[in-house]
């Protein structure tokens, strides 16, 4: 009887330790709100999983910022991310990704996972003749990462590549349409339309809100890839293999800022899809302690 006791309650304890795990958030951030198109694909293919989203508005945008600063921005969002007990982390940029994705994997003890590799695979599985054009930021695109991740996947694949760097910054301020867009767009793609490239990546988080657009300039055959619907794939790969998801329903979501909340509230709830409720501010530096109520 006192064995048997005693093993129902360790079983109960560990029920319970595990159901805490799994209860636990899924960290996303990024230098903004683009960040959201990611957040919104892992919301809509885990309708259960709580989400602490984390936009660095503050120091946006990433695209201008050297690799080193990249790392510092990672490691520090991180390491705050982990302080609200997060089980898995998304960097949901594309130049955070390029920059600091691995060093990031090798310091903390957590899956962190970035946008680069889920949409090389996607465009190498989509390009019928192996042209794939990429669009990012300037770092994004100095760093060739999304070059070598094609070759990862096809070795033979033939990539073209071209920064545009105001198109973030037009998402930033909320504009997304108008034809001057559209002739910025084309001027950027004269080197991709020259290759005759049948596959685009958006290499950046804020693209998909122009992507009409992007499709305009870059042509209608073209087919665009957003690496928003891969990376919430690969969250729940990982999630299912670690026996991690999460089962109550009625989930969670948080939204913190760096910068103006009314902006971020405003402006996030258009990529997200639904409204935003609150957004918690916070200063840089970040303190490391914090945790979410």
């Amino acid at each position: 009887m006192v064995i048997d006791f005693l093993i129902q309650q360790r079983t109960t304890a560990l029920l319970g330790i595990i159901e805490f795990m799994n209860n636990r958030s899924i960290g996303v951030f990024d230098s903004g709100v683009g960040g959201l198109t990611v957040a919104a694909e892992i919301m809509k293919k885990l309708p259960n999983e709580n989400l602490v989203y984390f936009g660095d508005t503050a120091r946006f945008p990433y695209g201008t910022k050297t690799p080193e600063q990249l790392i510092d921005y990672t490691f520090e969002i991180v390491k705050y991310l982990q302080a609200q007990d997060v089980k898995l982390v998304v960097v949901a940029c594309n130049s955070a990704s390029a920059a600091a994705l691995e060093r990031a994997q090798e310091e903390f003890d957590i899956p962190i996972i970035g946008v680069v590799e889920p949409g090389a695979r996607a465009a190498v599985l989509a390009s019928k003749n192996r042209h794939i054009g990429v669009i990012g930021t300037e770092a994004t695109i100095n760093s060739d990462a999304y070059k070598k991740a094609i070759h990862v996947f096809d070795a033979g694949a033939e990539v073209y590549s071209a920064a545009c760097p105001t198109f973030a910054t037009f998402v930033e301020n909320g504009h997304v349409d108008g034809d001057h867009i559209n002739e910025i767009a084309q001027k950027y793609f004269e080197p991709l339309n020259e290759h005759q490239v049948d596959t685009l990546i958006l290499g950046c988080t804020h693209y998909p809100l122009l992507s009409a657009n992007i499709q305009k300039a870059i042509g209608e055959d073209v087919q665009i890839i957003s690496s928003a619907e891969e990376t919430a794939l690969e969250v729940t790969e990982i999630l299912e293999r670690k026996d991690q998801l999460r089962s109550e329903q009625q989930p969670d979501y948080h939204f913190i800022s760096t910068g103006e909340g009314s902006k971020f509230n405003k402006l996030g709830s258009r990529f997200l899809g639904k409204e935003i409720e609150s957004v918690e501010t916070v200063k840089l530096p970040l303190a490391q302690s914090s945790a979410v109520s």
